[in-house]
């Protein structure tokens, strides 16, 4: 049978919590994943000529500074030969010292006030949900639910674990989704009698979920809080606004997802498991409370007013503040994503405010049909981030994309195209996550996810314009 096999006559594996926990003690540095001295040279190499390239380049030598310093930025961000926040700090030191003397405008207060957006306190707040949902193991809870509910159907099985993972996704970061129901699924994964095949598409089920299921909320990933960020100042995008049009995308796609899984792999028949159920204590359920509170101010913020980043400061508070989370867990929120995320929307502002985007237009977009330009804009948002990370390809295309055309509806569009970047095991944590638990082919990855970033690229390029102007974002 090609699939899964019937129920097997070994003694079925018991999904504990103890099993589902993912280890909070930090991993030590692993020498061997430091950029290697080849990469750390091309990167010098690219700065260097990046950097007399612009000057010698541009005669405006605010504009020359600029583009030298977005340079640098963009070459360390995109070879990772630092961890994700140097950039940042690269961009917040250099640009006063570079652009300060020329113009005021670039001085210290000024540059730091960049990386202040209120963008940055919703994805802490965020964070901080994730955090306090695994410290009290409500996602192993989740995790070892959708085991359960699937009754030893495989079919079924595998619809779960996708939706479970996307929900898991949208309010915390795609890697601890991913690892979290990868270890509740990997001691049936090892089961000697599962089929290759069912296995592949519940490793490949878990990674396209937590690719996908980030789009659906302002909160889910880096690139969605770089649009927010990048178009405040014209039009505040709530989570009602951001979920209405997402949310519908998503379904979608895990529905196209499960499709293509089901007739590539021909999952069918049963599995033997007998999973534990995780029992929530009271401060689960306080967190519980906290982010229900937080969720439904978030979608109603239209008739209330408050702000999607002052509720999450306020859930975060909540959270600390009535010892759900400590002292300890503080250290163990994404400092790095937050970095990151303050990074691309400096960037945006810096090239804004030295006048490097408009310096870019070096062909008339315009005289070609919205479409086209659109649909090349989409495919290079959704490749560039198939080989970088989502939130740095966000923080270059948009501000880009946003001198051609200064609608909001481009910025989102452009944020949710850098999340279908999924065809290959390099392209994404939970891609590398998934290949890492063997069994998986480079072919399988590709074929799933470029088939899924195509059909995807093409729903937003056709339908997303129509669809955000719908909802009533200009």
């Amino acid at each position: 049978m090609i699939g899964c096999e019937p129920h097997s006559q070994l003694d079925p594996p018991r999904f504990t919590g103890d099993t589902a926990r993912l280890q909070a003690e930090p991993v030590a540095e692993d020498t061997d994943s430091r950029p290697s001295k080849h990469r750390l040279v091309l990167t010098l190499v690219v700065i260097t000529a990046s950097v007399v390239l612009s000057l010698s380049t541009f005669a405006d030598p605010l504009l020359a500074r600029g583009v030298a310093i977005a340079a640098s930025y963009l070459a360390l961000a995109l070879t990772e030969v630092v961890p994700p926040f140097v950039p940042t700090l690269l961009l917040i030191c250099i640009t006063p010292l570079a652009l300060a003397p020329l113009d005021p405008r670039f001085a210290l207060p000024e540059i730091l006030a960049w990386s202040a957006d209120p963008v940055v306190a919703l994805f802490a707040g965020g964070l901080a949900l994730g955090v306090a949902g695994h410290r009290h193991r409500i996602d192993a809870a989740i995790a070892s639910i959708v085991v359960s509910l699937a009754h030893g159907s495989c079919r079924r099985l595998l619809a779960l674990v996708i939706l479970g993972t996307a929900i898991m996704s949208m309010w915390m970061s795609n890697i601890a989704a991913a690892a979290m129901i990868l270890a509740v699924l990997r001691p049936l994964l090892q089961q000697p009698s599962i089929q290759l095949d069912f296995r592949r598409a519940l490793l490949l089920g878990v990674a396209m979920a937590a690719n996908i299921g980030g789009i659906s909320t302002p909160i889910g990933t880096g690139s969605n809080a770089i649009a927010i960020a990048a178009v405040e100042s014209r039009v505040a995008i709530t989570f009602l606004h951001w979920m209405s049009f997402a949310l519908p995308l998503v379904c979608g796609m895990l529905g196209l997802a499960f499709a293509l899984l089901l007739l590539r792999y021909r999952v069918r028949g049963t599995f033997s498991a007998t999973p534990s159920l995780v029992t929530l204590d009271r401060q689960s359920f306080g967190v519980v409370v906290v982010f229900t509170l937080a969720l439904l101010t978030w979608v109603t913020e239209p008739w209330h007013g408050l702000s999607a980043p002052l509720v999450a400061l306020l859930g975060t508070l909540l959270l600390f503040g009535s010892g759900l989370l400590g002292r300890r867990d503080l250290n163990a929120l994404d400092w790095s994503t937050l970095g990151l995320i303050a990074g691309g929307i400096s960037l945006g502002k810096l090239l804004e405010a030295t006048g490097a985007t408009a310096a870019f237009q070096v062909i008339d977009w315009t005289a070609l049909p919205r479409v086209v330009w659109l649909g090349v804009l989409v495919l290079a948002s959704a490749g560039l981030s198939s080989l970088m990370s989502n939130t740095g390809t966000a923080a270059l295309l948009i501000p880009l994309a946003l001198t051609i055309d200064a609608s909001p509806r481009i910025a989102v569009i452009i944020a949710v195209a850098a999340s279908f970047g999924m065809p290959f095991s390099i392209s994404t944590p939970p891609n590398a996550m998934a290949y890492g638990e063997g069994g998986l082919r480079s072919s399988d990855l590709l074929f799933i996810g470029l088939t899924l970033m195509l059909i995807g690229c093409a729903l937003v390029t056709f339908t997303g314009d129509v669809a955000l102007q719908a909802l009533g974002l200009p």
